[in-house]
């Protein structure tokens, strides 16, 4: 039945998908905001399809650390499954993501549109100072900071190391940073095209205040995040 699910799902969002790109093309010329609402529209619509065709929902925990002004959201990153519902929960965030996204026929277009914040991965030094000015221009235009530390999509239960863009926004941007820990993985796993049934859970952790070192930063990031996204792992519904 998961598997009849999961066809199902993929065919529909497949469709809703280049309905909804397609549809709201002309809509690059129009203003960005114009742009987040058939985002919005986009999200709702798939993690809808999540619920109805797969039986997938989530459960969110740490509400008394949701970020309301401005911070840099350090996320573990399984799945898409939270860059759809970040993406939606946060209303207008800037995700920080690679070059290569960009050149996406329709896709790249929007999220060039939108102002997401495209790394160089080759870039090295100069990549982060043009990394931290952008995210600087989000600030200012009041949204949020969204980054995945490890820089790319990780199984549950694995860890990479921690890149060093996390560091440098946190060095330059005296904001506080929230850890969201998840287990999007277990049910929608990288490259998987099963889409499992049950309730994603997304924690908001304390959030490291300004100040500390590099270094001290960095320990403190992983002391709080890694814990909490093994724990998920163990009490996945």
């Amino acid at each position: 039945m998961t598997a009849l699910r999961s066809i199902l799902f993929n065919l529909l969002y497949l469709l809703w998908s280049i309905l909804i790109h397609v549809v709201c093309l002309p809509l690059l010329l129009a203003p960005a905001s114009w742009v987040w609402k058939a985002a919005h529209l986009w999200a709702d619509g798939t993690l809808l399809l999540l619920r109805v065709c797969c039986g997938l929902g989530c459960r969110e925990l740490g509400l008394e650390h949701f970020p309301h002004g401005p911070a840099i959201i350090a996320a573990k990153h399984q799945s898409a499954w939270e860059t759809l519902f970040l993406s939606r929960r946060l209303g207008r965030p800037a995700f920080i993501l690679k070059r290569e996204l960009l050149s996406i026929p329709l896709f790249g277009w929007f999220i060039r549109k939108v102002g997401m914040i495209a790394v160089d991965r080759s870039g090295k030094a100069a990549a982060l100072k043009q990394m931290v000015r952008d995210a600087n221009r989000a600030f200012a235009e009041g949204r949020q900071i969204i980054i995945f530390p490890e820089g790319t999509r990780v199984a549950p239960g694995v860890h990479k190391p921690y890149q060093p863009g996390i560091a440098a926004l946190y060095g330059q941007l005296n904001v506080p940073v929230v850890p969201v820990a998840l287990n999007s993985g277990l049910y929608w796993g990288r490259q998987a095209w099963t889409k499992k049934p049950g309730q994603i859970l997304i924690e908001y952790l304390p959030a490291i205040p300004p100040g500390l070192d590099r270094r001290a930063f960095m320990a403190e990031l992983e002391r709080r995040l890694e814990p909490a996204s093994r724990k998920l792992l163990t009490g996945a519904d």
